[in-house]
């Protein structure tokens, strides 16, 4: 089973990270992979529960359902419904921390899921870099040019 951390800090306030990456269905606006999201059956993105059908840049679709949403924490947890991509039994985590001395954020973001066999690194690497990696470039160029 694979398991994928990466994190980063960003110089940005806790409060503009958790602003942009609260809303569950808002990753269309933000990740480069990402070229179109909605939450189905017109349910709140913040509700835990809902599911989010989307498009990458490649055309493919998935499916993911928000498992956890904490404002005092600055976290959420979601795991793929439905993907092209054989990562079974995703489940992902993603925390924001303050570093209080400089007022920047600390992103967490970790997975653990079941691959076909041999394919384990491909598809860590993947994820990591991909997904987990690009995100972090994306919000801290969103929040470069919000601050200028």
């Amino acid at each position: 089973m694979p398991k994928v951390y990466r994190s980063t800090v960003l110089e940005s306030p806790i409060e503009a990270v958790w602003d942009i990456l609260r809303d569950f269905n808002g990753h269309d606006h933000w990740h480069p992979e990402v070229t179109s999201s909605q939450i189905e059956r017109g349910h709140d993105a913040s509700k835990v529960g809902c599911v989010r059908k989307f498009k990458l840049n490649d055309g493919s679709e998935l499916r993911e359902q928000l498992l956890t949403l904490s404002d005092m924490e600055t976290a959420f947890s979601y795991c793929l419904l439905d993907t092209p991509i054989p990562l079974l039994n995703y489940v992902a985590h993603v925390r924001l921390t303050p570093v209080t001395d400089t007022d920047a954020t600390f992103w967490e973001w970790h997975s653990s899921f079941d691959t076909p066999k041999g394919r384990e690194g491909e598809l860590a690497e993947l994820v990591g870099e991909n997904i987990y990696m690009a995100g972090f470039a994306a919000i801290r160029a969103q929040l470069q040019q919000e601050s200028v």
